[in-house]
């Protein structure tokens, strides 16, 4: 853990990622924190009748919840994001024609990235979620292809990464939290870290 992590969150407990998202890893690491990643093997494709935020946050309490039996000692955090657009939920493509579809609606407009979030120790259960707008740029169809030929889109809400090298110039305007559109709303997780370590003094 980094120095200025470690005075500030003196966590009780190991932190478990209940999510094999590498990005979510990367970021909870990025904030000095030592993650153990044991994925909540959940349907995350089932449909919902929940408006997209209060969806996402369910699906990150349900994967946290179902690793936090395992490890009832642990701090669990689970995430989820989707990709909303005139009230449409884009989740992950199912193939390349999905994804390519998702693209060329994306193309030119501005879309809502939510990522809910949950963290679970002992009896505690903070769950909450942040949106981001995203605005894009036109995209030709050659751009498109080009990006599905990487295979990045197939792991991501929307088809996209905004972190990615293609993902990155699509984007020409963004309000809100950067960290939400990669997966991790960072100021609302190290809020929930922080409550967690200030209880345990």
């Amino acid at each position: 853990m980094s120095s200025c992590a470690r005075g500030l969150l003196a966590l009780p407990s190991p932190v478990i990622l209940a999510s094999s998202s590498p990005r979510r890893k990367a970021l909870c690491e990025m904030l000095g924190i030592d993650v153990e990643v044991v994925p909540a093997m959940i349907d995350e494709d089932a449909p919902s009748s929940r408006a997209p935020r209060l969806m996402v946050e369910e699906l990150a309490f349900r994967k946290a919840s179902v690793v936090h039996q395992r490890y009832p000692d642990s701090i669990i955090v689970g995430a989820d994001t989707t990709v909303v657009l005139d009230g449409q939920v884009l989740n992950k493509p199912q193939d390349a024609e999905h994804a390519r579809t998702m693209l060329r609606t994306l193309s030119g407009r501005t879309h809502t990235v939510i990522t809910g979030i949950a963290v679970l120790w002992r009896s505690m259960q903070l769950v909450d979620s942040r949106c981001t707008d995203i605005t894009f740029r036109s995209l030709t169809d050659v751009e498109i292809d080009a990006y599905i030929a990487t295979g990045s889109p197939f792991d991501k809400a929307g088809g996209y990464g905004i972190q990615d090298d293609c993902g990155a110039t699509f984007v020409t305007d963004i309000h809100g939290c950067y960290y939400t559109v990669v997966g991790l709303p960072l100021e609302l997780f190290y809020r929930m870290l922080r409550l967690i370590s200030r209880l345990c003094r």
